[in-house]
């Protein structure tokens, strides 16, 4: 075995890969169960992958046979209906740990210096995720997969001179059609993937190539030993390949339990007028995102102009780019910060909830007004950002690890 290894060594550095990225990759020891979400999220992209191999092989991207096919892999297919909920539970999984991954890195300041690129290959990697779940949602041509993806279109219609022409120019057709299927159908299934592993791909090397971040915030690569290990760190392999192991079998258990016993989520994973194929003529009652589109949908419906509220919802994800350079705390760890952090945070976290909430509810007035204030809450976190961070009191960060 060592023989195969030198020649292997010798034409492709196996080896090297190997030590750089596990088992001479010095992670902080004081890891707590917020950075399970790196590696699970990890885990949920095979996972889609795969099942969409799967399910790719026996659906028909046309209008005529879309719902049909699906009906046919629920229903005739072996073990098809598993493999299709495993898919469309997945892509809520995926959300899920994304959300709280990106929360953990916004807790703990994991998008300072030095780790700018690994939270902007991060966030492109959620936008990546959002085009194809979108491109996904269309696929089954249920009725709210045809109405949902028709708004959803529809609203860069809002853009002044080239709305019209980038809308036809997105849909292929002057309505959305079995052109539009084809078409989303491709870049769900070849094009998207191949972003998002590339992008997965450079946010991992960015990330290792400054090293991780901790709890504490404190950079364990200024305490080394005569060999140059960092005191505080311990080889991310076999320590953490085996921890994370003990979040991946809690995580299945909840996966699979909502796989089983309850894949539609209430309407939520999986909506009811989806179980209806795609009617142009016949609208449903309330046309609603997936879950976890809706806090942006709430921003949308929260401005009464349609070009403002395009530019807000697009404004809400593209503020998350730059939020290194709006943090001017001189310490990373929400747990070093000031009370003025520490209540953003919690207000910004409420009001993205609350906008979710408010994005799958129908509106009202009272509704609406609700959503202005969540709305005004998410933006003023991050305008107000490079204030209250430099004027905080802050307390004093540790040299060296504690745990």
């Amino acid at each position: 075995m060592s023989k195969f290894m030198e020649w292997v060594d010798a034409r492709f550095p196996a080896t090297k890969m190997w030590e750089d990225h596990l088992s001479k990759y010095y992670a902080p020891k004081n890891f707590n169960v917020l950075y399970f979400f790196g590696s699970l999220a990890l885990l949920v992209l095979v996972n889609q992958i795969l099942t969409g191999i799967w399910l790719t092989m026996s659906f028909e991207p046309s209008a005529e046979g879309a719902f049909a096919s699906v009906e046919y892999i629920m229903r005739d297919v072996e073990y098809g209906w598993i493999i299709r909920y495993l898919h469309s539970t997945g892509a809520s999984a995926f959300f899920v740990v994304v959300y709280l991954h990106m929360f953990r890195g916004i807790l703990y300041g994991s998008y300072q210096k030095p780790r700018e690129l690994v939270w902007i290959f991060g966030m492109m990697i959620y936008l990546a995720l959002m085009a194809e779940a979108f491109m996904g949602y269309l696929l089954p041509w249920g009725q709210m997969s045809y109405w949902g993806a028709q708004v959803i279109i529809s609203l860069f219609g809002a853009i002044p001179v080239i709305g019209d022409d980038l809308t036809q120019w997105i849909r292929g057709d002057y309505l959305i059609s079995g052109i539009t299927l084809n078409r989303f159908f491709a870049l769900h299934v070849i094009a998207l993937p191949i972003v998002i592993l590339g992008l997965v791909v450079l946010h991992i090397l960015a990330l290792h190539e400054v090293g991780s971040n901790n709890p504490m915030g404190v950079d364990i690569k200024k305490t080394k030993n005569e060999a140059g290990v960092p005191l505080d760190g311990i080889p991310f392999h076999p320590y953490y390949t085996v921890k994370d192991i003990v979040g991946v079998v809690v995580f299945l258990f909840v996966f699979c339990a909502i796989v089983f016993f309850f894949p539609e989520m209430g309407g939520y994973f999986l909506e009811k007028p989806n179980f209806e194929v795609a009617n142009a003529f016949k609208t449903p009652a309330h046309i609603a995102p997936v879950w976890y589109f809706t806090p942006f949908y709430a921003i949308l419906r929260a401005v009464p102009d349609k070009l403002l509220g395009v530019i807000a919802m697009g404004a809400s994800i593209a503020v998350l780019f730059v939020l290194p350079w709006l943090d001017r705390s001189p310490v990373k760890s929400m747990k070093y910060k000031g009370w003025m952090s520490k209540i953003a945070l919690l207000a910004f976290c409420i009001s993205f909830i609350i906008l979710g909430v408010l994005g799958v509810l129908a509106p009202t007035p009272e509704r609406t007004l609700l959503a202005r204030i969540c709305t005004a809450i998410y933006f003023g976190y991050f305008i107000l950002m490079p204030f209250y961070t430099k004027l905080e009191k802050t307390k004093v960060v540790p040299q060296r690890v504690a745990g």
